[in-house]
């Protein structure tokens, strides 16, 4: 695709978020569910298909084509992005790995958005510590047998098929990890929504319980000894794009906030001419520009496929940082008006906090960071 294809692509982005997202984004903050037809629109402009091949029905782009999707969405809400980007995430795995009757299985309805999709990771007793998951996978007489639960998986309330990693052997054992594709209307799976005060109903947030699940053999999508591998790297680039979507909310935010200061006065001068007020968004803009350098850096490495170890954690621990620091004051700076739902400000404030626990908590991937900066000094 060129890049007038790419540019035009982007642009139709930008109004599906104007005509769908937007007018719906305040009332998800408060608890209302997206409607289904969001995610078919979605599906229309091929956003569950941005790294897809192009053979497979896909547009066969970038990684970094895909976080500047993920960045006009997550301007305006985080959730619905994250949601978007799960389901892509699970029509690239299949087309990576599945063999071709489990992939056309699920593929094309995920494409178009009538199906949703999410990778179940994380478990009650085992987050950022993945090795220590304990969702068994026993091999039986043509198939696999699936018991245990996930939780605080994104899509989770309403996926139809997940990506589900399980242990194969001992728990604790890395190489015994593999990964499977789960239709979740089989017998055995239950599942639940999880909400909190941070309302974020657009991500789709809950977990199931896996009770002896039986499965088919050719389900099995990646072996024991190459899943745990497969998901550190995978990880690289959701902390990529994850850093890429909160450079998005205070970039808005600063903007709605700019855009305030000029038109609302006090003591008969605009807000923006306040030397104090000023300060609050120069002090955000100085931060988000040093931040953005971080995103560039690691999108390319993922691009490129080179270690991104190191720089997406860094991207990732320091946007999610600057955002936890500035929406705060972004949100004071429009003073009692900033709460209301319109405003995008309480909506990013809370995704900001929702960002920190995803893909590795951010104290986790702080000590993860001065490790490998360790490493790195040494060779």
């Amino acid at each position: 695709m060129t890049s007038i294809a790419v540019d035009h692509l982007l642009n139709q982005v930008r109004a599906f978020v104007d005509d769908e997202v937007a007018p719906a984004a305040a009332g998800w903050s408060m608890g209302a569910e997206p409607d289904p037809a969001l995610f078919t629109k979605a599906g229309a402009l091929n956003l569950m298909g941005i790294e897809v091949p192009a053979y497979l029905g896909g547009l066969g782009l970038s990684f970094a084509v895909k976080t500047q999707v993920c960045e006009i969405i997550a301007a305006t809400d985080f959730g619905i992005a994250m949601a978007l980007v799960n389901s892509h995430n699970v029509a690239a795995r299949l087309c990576r790995t599945a063999p071709p009757n489990v992939r056309d299985r699920y593929l094309p309805r995920l494409l178009s958005g009538k199906l949703r999709g999410c990778t179940a990771l994380t478990e009650p007793g085992a987050g950022s510590d993945f090795a220590s998951i304990i969702t068994q996978a026993s091999k039986i007489d043509g198939g696999w047998r699936l018991s245990g639960e996930k939780a605080w998986i994104i899509n989770a309330r309403h996926a139809q098929v997940s990506i589900v990693f399980a242990q194969c052997r001992e728990i604790g054992d890395v190489n015994g990890i593999s990964a499977f594709a789960v239709d979740l209307s089989a017998p055995g799976v239950q599942r639940y929504a999880i909400d909190g005060p941070f309302q974020q109903t657009s991500i789709g947030t809950g977990g199931f319980t896996l009770d002896k699940v039986e499965i088919a053999e050719d389900c099995q999508l990646v072996a024991p000894g190459k899943a745990f591998k497969t998901v550190l790297s995978e990880i690289n680039g959701a902390r990529a794009y994850v850093a890429a979507m909160c450079n998005a909310m205070l970039r808005a935010a600063i903007t709605e906030a700019s855009a305030y200061g000029v038109r609302r006065t006090t003591f008969g001068v605009p807000l923006m001419d306040h030397p104090s007020w000023q300060h609050a968004l120069d002090a955000a803009q100085a931060d988000l520009t040093f931040a953005e350098g971080l995103v560039a850096r690691a999108v390319q490495d993922v691009d490129r496929g080179a270690d991104a170890q190191l720089s997406a954690a860094e991207a990732k621990v320091e946007c999610i940082l600057i955002c936890q620091r500035h929406m705060p004051s972004l949100l004071h700076a429009m003073g009692a008006e900033g709460l209301r739902p319109a405003h995008c400000f309480t909506r990013h404030l809370a995704a900001a906090q929702v960002a920190g626990f995803t893909d590795g908590a951010t104290n986790m991937l702080r000590d993860r960071v001065a490790r490998l900066k360790q490493t790195a000094s040494a060779d």
